[in-house]
């Protein structure tokens, strides 16, 4: 196996806690996910928590001294936990590697992304100290478990060879079960703290159904026909007047009982006349809002009052439409659950992160 690969593999299964899980991983089996993929809302909101947990910056940034005598030396200190240069440096390291950047940054972003990683460095020693504080706790077995299923996404066929893409990367067997092990605490500890203080309502998502309906529907499929009296010339205003008579007249037709398909055939000025003005199944979105709106305020059945556009009048009738019913109802009702519970947890898990940074005393030294 290309042993290059197959770290680059490595790295980003490695690094959740502190790059990835936004100090919040949902890996652990016991503890689920919120129901779909996180929006930029939450992760907006995700980032500002955690840009709230870094005391000020000092005046003027200070370059980290490199060097194998300084590497042990504390640049932060959360309540009693102390954060050493090496663990930055690790963090670095990781991060440049699962980014596949090549280069080594300039010095002044070099420096700005220390600073970044150290805040959420910071925001996990305040987690990992909560799950301490509410005495959760993570088996041996389960870290294992992990760490099987980080074997096997690496094709590591044995102990051995995956032993070799640790060493590869700098690391050791004990500290990758450190970070296993702190995942998964800090998984837990936010669940209890967190997801399970989050609850949406039936009131809550018919409210969203009822402001929200005419976006929910977009995508939602229809059939419609359509008649255009088109001006001939386009640019004389005496040829819309006469194009609007036209249109009156067939609209008094269709009033009357007339067959749609018949008139269009006859008196249409579309390509689709030939059709009986046929514009087949369409998706709500997909023809110009103007008109579009024409038809879908119809009843199935129903025809609309001429309408001008700036290619003439015209006449549509609608045949059916999909509405918010049934299983679609349903699964609309789902997927409005699962918006309103991540807006709900992106600011239960803010305020929680703030509650347990005001309660702290972090001192950072970089």
């Amino acid at each position: 196996m290309n042993t290059h690969r197959a770290v680059c593999r490595l790295v980003p299964l490695l690094l959740v806690t502190s790059l990835g899980a936004e100090g919040c991983g949902w890996l652990s089996r016991e503890t689920p996910a919120p129901a779909g993929s996180v929006s930029e809302a939450v992760r907006e909101t995700q980032a500002r928590a955690r840009a709230a947990v870094a005391p000020p910056p000092p005046a003027a940034p200070v370059a980290l001294p490199e060097g194998p005598d300084v590497l042990d030396r504390v640049i932060a200190v959360v309540n009693s936990d102390a954060i050493t240069l090496s663990d930055l440096q690790e963090n670095l390291a990781a991060y440049l590697y699962e980014s596949r950047q090549s280069a080594k940054p300039e010095p002044a972003q070099e420096q700005e992304l220390k600073e970044r990683l150290l805040k959420r460095m910071i925001e996990n020693r305040l987690q990992l100290q909560e799950a301490t504080r509410e005495q959760v706790t993570v088996e041996d077995t389960e870290v294992d478990e992990q760490l099987a299923d980080v074997m096997k996404r690496t094709n590591a066929t044995s102990q051995e060879e995956f032993d070799k893409l640790l060493k590869a990367q700098g690391l050791m067997l004990e500290g990758v079960k450190k970070r296993l092990r702190e995942q998964l605490l800090i998984q837990r500890v936010v669940h209890r703290k967190v997801q399970l203080r989050v609850s949406v309502t039936e009131e809550e998502i018919e409210q969203y159904l009822f402001e929200n309906r005419e976006k929910l529907e977009t995508g939602l499929s229809y059939h419609a026909r359509h008649i255009l009296v088109a001006p001939d010339p386009p640019g004389q205003e005496a040829a819309w007047e006469a194009a609007r008579g036209r249109a009156e007249e067939v609209w008094a037709k269709v009033r009357a009982g007339e067959d749609f398909a018949e008139l269009a055939r006859q008196f249409s000025n579309d390509p689709a006349a030939k059709e009986g003005g046929d514009l087949g199944e369409l998706k709500q979105g997909e023809l110009a809002p103007d008109l579009e709106g024409q038809i879908l305020r119809l009843r199935p059945g129903e025809a609309s009052a001429p309408y001008r556009s700036k290619l003439g009048f015209h006449i549509f009738k609608l045949e059916w439409k999909e509405g918010l019913s049934g299983e679609t109802l349903a699964q609309t009702k789902r997927q409005i659950r699962d918006i309103l519970f991540r807006q709900k947890y992106a600011a239960r898990l803010a305020a929680w992160l703030e509650e347990i940074r005001k309660r702290a005393i972090i001192e950072v030294r970089l």
